[in-house]
């Protein structure tokens, strides 16, 4: 089958107009955050979930907030804390007494952007609870099955301080997550823009919707469509299996790693390579593509030991080891 890159890259170039829209509406409330803007765009056009770490204060729930009302499209914003139950998020089996009948009373999480805030405060009974929602985008309560709203995606957010009674995630959840971001402070130039847009006692948003939900799914159509070449593919594979087995590409950090990446690893990396030129106006994925999203794929797949915690190693140095040692093609 012969690929006609060229045609791809009209398709591209056609369906990815909206997206200087969003950044510009998204501008008009964030300030900087390039970085945390482009990654939110990347996930919802990749259909992956997004797991945000930073300090309080960077802007993580109002990004989210934003990026809903851009794109026209139901939000829900739900604290995770350590009293949560299940079905203050999934919903319940309500009994109604004069029919002697159960009715189905649907939870918050049938909404297409979720903000799960502080995911790590509740305990693993209501993490796990996001588990099937996550994976199979469907919701059971007592013995039906209802398919979430298209487009849907968890955002949630940890805070990497104040770790005392905390619920740290499980390795399951964990790697559920299309992408795992480390947010860093401002600049100073950043933060005065921030202080002279929002240091008022009424802030209101001033966002409107750009685009519809149904453009995001046309787009990740189009996503689909990117040219990915073998050369990549066997690049990516490369990334992925050096986590897991070091010693054959030459690399010294296996005493490091308790586990490798996950084949969801290799599938993410790829769709989010793609979704990554699709951002850029290309119908083709280059190396720099898988470079640009691999951190984020790859920091909370690759577990470090004990020994690596004794000599300061995080999963983020193995990984840019990884990337020094494997050969871009």
């Amino acid at each position: 089958m012969t690929i006609d890159i060229q045609e791809i890259n009209e398709r591209v170039k056609q369906a990815s107009g909206f997206v200087e829209k969003i950044r510009e509406e998204i501008g008009r409330v964030i300030v900087g955050q390039t970085y945390l803007v482009d990654r939110l765009l990347l996930g919802i056009l990749a259909n992956g979930h997004i797991l945000i770490e930073g300090v309080p204060g960077l802007a993580k729930s109002l990004s989210v907030r934003v990026l809903a009302r851009a794109i026209n499209t139901s939000y829900q914003r739900l604290q995770f804390t350590p009293d949560l139950l299940p079905a203050d998020l999934l919903g319940t089996l309500v009994y109604n007494p004069k029919t002697g009948e159960f009715t189905t009373n649907k939870g918050p999480i049938f909404a297409n952007i979720i903000l799960a805030d502080e995911i790590n405060r509740a305990p693993a009974k209501v993490q796990s609870a996001l588990l099937e929602a996550m994976q199979e985008r469907q919701v059971t309560i007592g013995k039906e099955t209802f398919p979430l709203p298209e487009p849907f995606m968890v955002l949630a957010t940890q805070n990497p301080i104040e770790q005392e009674g905390t619920y740290p995630l499980p390795e399951a959840q964990v790697d559920r997550f299309m992408l795992k971001l480390v947010l860093e402070y401002p600049n100073k130039k950043e933060e005065k823009q921030i202080m002279d847009r929002m240091a008022v006692t009424d802030y209101q948003l001033p966002v409107q919707g750009v685009i519809e939900p149904s453009e995001i799914l046309k787009a990740r159509k189009v996503v689909d469509q990117v040219y990915v070449d073998e050369k990549i593919k066997d690049y990516i594979l490369d990334l992925v299996f050096a986590s897991r087995e070091p010693a054959q590409y030459n690399l010294d950090i296996g005493d490091y790693i308790q586990y490798g990446a996950s084949p969801r690893a290799t599938i993410f990396l790829t769709v989010a390579a793609k979704a990554h030129a699709f951002l850029k106006g290309r119908g083709y994925v280059t190396p720099q593509d898988v470079k640009t999203v691999g951190k984020d794929i790859l920091r909370h797949r690759v577990i470090v030991n004990y020994e690596a915690e004794a000599e300061d190693l995080t999963s983020e140095d193995l990984i840019q080891k990884i990337f020094d040692q494997i050969e871009v093609p």
